[in-house]
């Protein structure tokens, strides 16, 4: 594992994520940009245009058309601004002006400001709606675009008017007052694992987890941080080879997933999905856990009462036996048709909503004991990512190809 700067003038060991030297990007060798992506926009024109010869054949004529079909279906889906349409029972689809291809992987909005949020994405792509997520506009963060890197932006947070973006290459934006203005917090280049997650704690602290397990919080705006856990889930899994968990003996993976509670308790899957790991606050390491299904894990999550969920690939749903962490489940029957479920979100203590692949979405009404399935959604092409109710009224879907879907209720 390397090691980070020790700070020597706090009282407790701090890791120093401040850039040692020069710059602390990371090396233009190991990240490949593919340039600005400049849209081209058809736009109507006033000037003449030139007839078409009265004989044309059928083949140019099938050209014709098919180049004006395109030219208008561009001219529509690349508006201004993003516009909700298509209904679909409880959700509707919000169009937004972004490339095909941008997954969207994270939403936030400003507890002060209920309406103004941000959506985030590959491809360097944040979104910025001031009207609850109606509409959707670009937004230029000049400090995010000033090297030549494609920027995936994993993970927002707001606490009151505080916020925090982390990506991958390593970057680490902070806003003091609500995302009118976004500072770049320096970072060391030794830090391990790319930053996959980050929840805004307080006033100017925030908790970050890295994809190798790594665990740091900050009470100063990001000047530095101090480790939560003594080691990487490798340093761990490889010290104790007899750790009794299947797959972990000379683990050198990354987490797959990793999700939060609201105690501030972690779990998270291995890259392979051959087990999972957990962490509560003060415990020095992750504690590994055998699978307990046949099939590899997809994804792991936390219920409104505190137990947990676990998916499956191929399509299945299991739920913990009681509440807390724990290594028995059973298996709920659901209507996947086949396809992967790839995440779980609450809107309320009974209700939640299931989202997967090729427009997947599974509605539970008492806790996640039974799931029905909501087919008004099963013609959108696209994989559903994500599913996050920022309370019991807003909710959103974050798919592939800028698939936005939201909550109405």
């Amino acid at each position: 594992m390397a090691t980070l700067q020790l700070l020597t003038d706090c009282p407790n060991p701090a890791i120093g994520l401040r850039p040692c030297g020069g710059s602390s990007s990371p090396s233009a060798r190991h990240y490949h940009y593919r340039g600005s992506q400049t849209r081209v926009v058809p736009r109507a024109s006033h000037h003449q245009q030139k007839t078409p010869p009265l004989s044309l054949n059928r083949r140019q004529m099938i050209a014709e058309t098919a180049t004006a079909s395109l030219a208008l279906s561009l001219i529509g889906g690349f508006d201004k601004e993003a516009k909700s349409e298509d209904t679909l029972s409880e959700w509707e689809r919000v169009y937004l002006p972004i490339d095909p291809g941008v997954v969207l992987l994270d939403i936030a909005f400003v507890p002060e400001d209920p309406k103004h949020g941000f959506l985030l994405g590959t491809r360097q792509t944040i979104l910025e709606t001031k009207d609850g997520g109606n509409t959707w506009a670009p937004r230029s963060i000049p400090s995010a675009e000033d090297e030549d890197f494609n920027y995936r932006f994993n993970s927002i947070s707001f606490k009151g008017k505080e916020g925090w973006i982390v990506g991958k290459p390593a970057i680490l934006l902070y806003t003091s007052d609500a995302g009118e203005s976004w500072d770049r917090i320096p970072l060391s280049n030794q830090l391990p694992g790319d930053m996959v997650y980050i929840k805004a704690t307080g006033e100017k602290s925030a908790e970050m987890v890295t994809d190798e397990g790594a665990i740091y919080v900050t009470s100063n705006r990001g000047y530095n941080w101090r480790a939560a856990v003594q080691e990487t889930v490798s340093a761990t899994l490889n010290r104790t080879v007899s750790s009794g968990i299947s797959g972990a003996s000379y683990y050198t993976g990354t987490f797959n997933t990793v999700n939060r509670s609201p105690d501030g308790s972690y779990v998270a899957v291995s890259s392979r999905g051959n087990f999972y790991l957990t962490w509560e606050p003060g415990q020095p390491f992750w504690q590994p856990h055998n699978r307990a299904v046949a099939r590899r894990i997809q994804n792991m999550g936390w219920r409104a009462d505190g137990g947990l969920w676990l998916l499956v690939r191929g399509g299945g749903l299991y739920l913990s036996k009681g509440t807390g962490i724990t290594e028995e489940f059973e298996e709920i029957p659901v209507q996947s048709r086949g396809f992967g479920i790839l995440d779980v979100g609450y809107r309320s203590q009974d209700e939640a909503w299931a989202a997967g692949g090729s427009g997947i979405l599974l509605r539970t009404t008492n806790g996640g004991k039974t799931w029905s399935r909501d087919k008004a959604a099963d013609n959108i092409a696209a994989n559903l990512y994500s599913v996050k109710f920022i309370n019991e009224q807003k909710g959103f879907v974050l798919g592939n190809d800028g698939v936005l879907l939201r909550y109405l209720g």
